[in-house]
This record gives C-alpha cells, sequence and structure tokens, in this order.
C-alpha cells in the first residue's frame, strides 16, 4: 500500500480570501480544519483537497506548479476567465504572446494557473482541473509515480506525467531547463499514510525511493517533513 495524495496545499498571507477564490471557480466546498488552515473539498473526481496555509513570507517568483483548468467550447473558456476575474484574479504575463490558445491567470495573491482552450488533446478525459503542471525532472517524475502508486501516463523527451488509476487530474513535470529554487516552496504535497499504516514505515519507504529528511526546525507537529528529488518539500501526515 502507498501514501495517499491527501491534499495540495499553498502558502497564503490571506488564506480565506484565496480559499474563496478558488471556491468560486471550482464549485468546492470550504470545510473545518484543525491547523489554522481552510480547505476546500473536492466536489468531483480530484480526489485530493486544496489547502490554504497561513504564511507572512511574500511570493517571490512563480510557483513550481500551476493548475490547468479545461474548456468544452470557447464560451466556456471565456466563462472561466470572467469568473475568476470578478472573484479577483488577474491576466498574467509571462511571454505566451497573443496567439497562446491558453488563458494565464493568477488568483488574488499571484499563484499562477491556466485556462485550456477546448480540444486540448492530453486533457481529454480529464476534469476540470486537468492537470496540475509542475516545474521538475524526469526522475521526480519518476519518484512520485513510485511515491503514490500512480502509473506514468506520459514519459517523453523528459517530460513525465502521472494519474491516479481512479481518474481525476494529471501531474506532469516539464523536464530541463529548471527555474531555480528559492526557498521554501508556497505549494507543496500532502501525504496521508496507508490506511491503518505505519506513518514511520512509511516516510522510510520514500527515503528509500530517493526522499531526503528536511531540518526537524522546519517541520510541523502533524506531519513528517521531507523533500523530494528535485528539493521540493512535502509532509507526511501523521495519522489521526
Amino acid at each position: 500500500m502507498t501514501s495517499q495524495l491527501f491534499a495540495i496545499s499553498f502558502d497564503a498571507s490571506r488564506p480565506l480570501r484565496v480559499a474563496r477564490f478558488w471556491s468560486g471557480i471550482l464549485g468546492w466546498e470550504l470545510a473545518d480544519d484543525p491547523h489554522d488552515a481552510v480547505t476546500l473539498l473536492p466536489s468531483d473526481d480530484t480526489g485530493f483537497r486544496i489547502r490554504f496555509l497561513p504564511t507572512r513570507e511574500p511570493k517571490i517568483g512563480p510557483n513550481l506548479g500551476h493548475f490547468d483548468l479545461t474548456s468544452t467550447s470557447p464560451a466556456d473558456q471565456q466563462q472561466t476567465v470572467a469568473r475568476a476575474l470578478e472573484l479577483g484574479g488577474r491576466h498574467l504575463d509571462i511571454g505566451q504572446g497573443p496567439e497562446a490558445d491558453h488563458v494565464v491567470l493568477a488568483d488574488p495573491e499571484g499563484n499562477e494557473f491556466c485556462v485550456i482552450e477546448p480540444g486540448n488533446n492530453f486533457l481529454a478525459d480529464c476534469g476540470f482541473i486537468g492537470a496540475l503542471s509542475c516545474d521538475g525532472s524526469q526522475q521526480v517524475g519518476y519518484f512520485w509515480s513510485e511515491a503514490l502508486g500512480w502509473p506514468l501516463v506520459w514519459d517523453q523527451d523528459q517530460e513525465t506525467a502521472i494519474r491516479s488509476p481512479l481518474g481525476g487530474p494529471k501531474i506532469t513535470w516539464g523536464g530541463p531547463p529548471l527555474a531555480p529554487k528559492t526557498g521554501r516552496n508556497r505549494l507543496r504535497f500532502e501525504l496521508a499514510p496507508p490506511r491503518h499504516g505505519d506513518q514511520q514505515a512509511e516516510v522510510d519507504r520514500l527515503l528509500s525511493l530517493g526522499a531526503t529528511r528536511i531540518d526537524a526546525a522546519q517541520g510541523e507537529a502533524d506531519r513528517v517533513v521531507l523533500a523530494d528529488p528535485d528539493g521540493n518539500e512535502f509532509g507526511v501526515l501523521t495519522p489521526r
């Protein structure tokens, strides 16, 4: 048995504000969270929660991952963009150019995301959250495939993608060149050990796959903090 991807977590200066933005975009409900986070529960086959945790650290540079939202038609794409702007989002120029079919936006705290054009073959069988697109190496794609027990659904030219056997979004890594990492990532994975599993045994398994330990001073009471082979922090939650 492998860990479950329990949540994608974002650090946020104003967690409730950002959570309400994403609740309005995705149609997900806000839920109680015992750890000062604001949590959104999926209303579809996404399979993981989205959590927003308070931080005093400013956002510096782009996140190493962003959501790609799908569209069923040009009108549907335009409606998603309009809804995002009404909720406090904004257009973002990352050099995509005026001919790009996708639309690049940012939420109220600058977290990037894309609204993908209809007819995108790679995301054709995915839901509204089509993918979490990450900056990362081929090695890290292999690591997460093993860590989560999700098969590779793309492995070409050092680009990789995995997807849960139960469906939901794909997680992709774009291969080199990799953006430099500066400080702790604002977007992180949170894993839940297998049901009735042993947290330490799962930590040991992840270490054997290529994870590394993070300085205990950076840890949190409800999780063990590790880093994947690219140095991206993630948490293994304490069983509740």
